[in-house]
């Protein structure tokens, strides 16, 4: 409810919790007017892309089978390759995560005794085994002869040039970016840090190529990897892109004759980009693009309250509540097992899916820790509506992605410390 100063609050609510309430909602009113400009620039940018391509009422409706012909398919693919600065872009439902989209790009475009270089330190978990840093391998590109190295951000976030130019070799054909923090208590890499990237490879590695993975940074800021001449970048439409509307898939976008050889590795050689039935779903594509921009201006706006909420009940965050953002995703180091078990339930409880149902650490599929997810959500797995989740390991830091809605996201931020409060585990 709304106290007479106009701040949620809540008498039956600890004063604790009214306090950081009243603290994080006026750490978000200061970042309002930047945040908004952000997405004003991106909606207009969305909505000029539909309207440069035309898009009519026929390409709403998909089709069965192989596909072909499918000009809703072929429009939509150009409209995210404006959206994203790219020349061409793959968007599919075939693709059934960003893992996934990730995994075509990279194979489509590297071969045998190619070598690659991860430069914003270890890749996203379910990454590891597509490269074959774990697991059996059978399959992996370390498997299929691709060299890969790792090289961390300095202790200030930044990328190490130095230790960059030691690494590359004359095999060397990708230096691959994660640009969200994932699962890392890191800060993500900005659209200026990979124009840093681009000038550095443009004038002394001219033959590299650049691939970013963008899952969680569409939209954040007014400019994309394209824009600033990244060759190739990947993510999944369960996320910022698909407007929580998207039922499934993912993308690649970047230079048009790499775009088409990640095309090949989704579908067949010599079938690419051609086939590819877009059955019910093409309508919430193009209508969650279109509300993207509002969504992921929802999600940052509740990210902003939770940094500041959780800070004020003594918790470290990262990113903080004024740093800038590049990213959806908010993380809050809470420092045991019971907490983080706490949180993930408390928080599940404000889902308008499966509120009644008690989150529990499980295993998961290219994960190598157990994983608490939290998140009732209309799409399985899908972060964009709002979810918290995190691999069970020292520090127990669980990360927040997405959120439809500023005030669904305050919400499930307050059960979550309430049920921390109700155990004893909040201060």
């Amino acid at each position: 409810m709304l106290g007479g100063n106009g701040l949620y609050s809540n008498p039956e609510w600890p004063e604790i919790i009214n306090k950081a309430v009243a603290k994080a909602e006026e750490s978000l009113k200061a970042q309002l007017p930047r945040l908004e400009e952000v997405a004003r620039k991106n909606h207009e940018k969305v909505l000029q892309a539909f309207q440069e391509e035309r898009v009519a009422s026929y390409h709403l409706h998909g089709t069965t089978g192989y596909g072909l012909g499918d000009s809703g398919r072929e429009v939509l693919d150009r409209i995210v390759a404006r959206i994203l600065g790219a020349e061409a872009a793959l968007v599919r439902g075939q693709f059934v995560s960003g893992t996934h989209a990730i995994a075509s790009a990279l194979f489509g475009v590297l071969r045998p005794g190619d070598h690659v270089i991860s430069v914003s330190g270890n890749p996203y978990d379910t990454l590891e085994e597509v490269i074959g840093l774990r697991g059996k391998g059978q399959g992996s590109l370390m498997d299929f002869g691709v060299l890969h190295d790792t090289i961390s951000l300095d202790p200030q976030g930044k990328l190490q040039y130095p230790l960059i130019k030691e690494k590359i070799s004359p095999k060397t054909r990708m230096l691959m970016v994660q640009r969200s923090r994932g699962y890392a208590w890191r800060d993500a890499l900005q659209i200026a840090q990979l124009e840093e990237l681009v000038e550095f490879v443009r004038t002394q590695y001219p033959q590299l190529i650049i691939f970013v993975d963008n899952c969680y940074g569409e939209l954040v800021e007014d400019k994309e990897p394209g824009d600033i001449g990244v060759d190739l970048m990947a993510g999944s439409l369960i996320k910022n892109l698909g407007g929580s509307l998207a039922p499934t898939g993912g993308y690649v976008a970047g230079r048009a004759d790499l775009v088409e050889l990640s095309a090949q590795r989704l579908t067949a050689p010599g079938v690419g980009e051609h086939m590819g039935a877009t059955l019910e779903w093409q309508r919430l594509f193009y209508q969650g693009l279109f509300f993207s921009p509002l969504t992921v201006s929802e999600s940052i706006k509740g990210s902003v309250f939770s940094a500041a909420f959780w800070q004020a009940l003594g918790f470290e965050v990262h990113p903080e509540p004024e740093s800038y953002r590049t990213d959806l995703i908010q993380a809050v180091k809470l420092g045991s097992r019971e907490k983080m078990i706490a949180f993930c339930q408390g928080l599940q409880k404000g889902s308008p899916i499966d509120s009644h149902v008690l989150p529990i650490p499980s295993g998961m599929p290219g994960y190598e820790d157990q994983v608490i997810m939290a998140g009732g959500t209309f799409i399985q797995g899908s972060t964009s509506e709002f979810s918290a989740d995190g691999p069970l390991r020292e520090p127990y830091v669980v990360y927040q992605q997405g959120g439809i809605s500023y005030t669904y996201v305050q919400m499930g931020n307050i059960l979550a410390a309430l049920n921390l409060w109700r155990q004893g585990l909040l201060s």
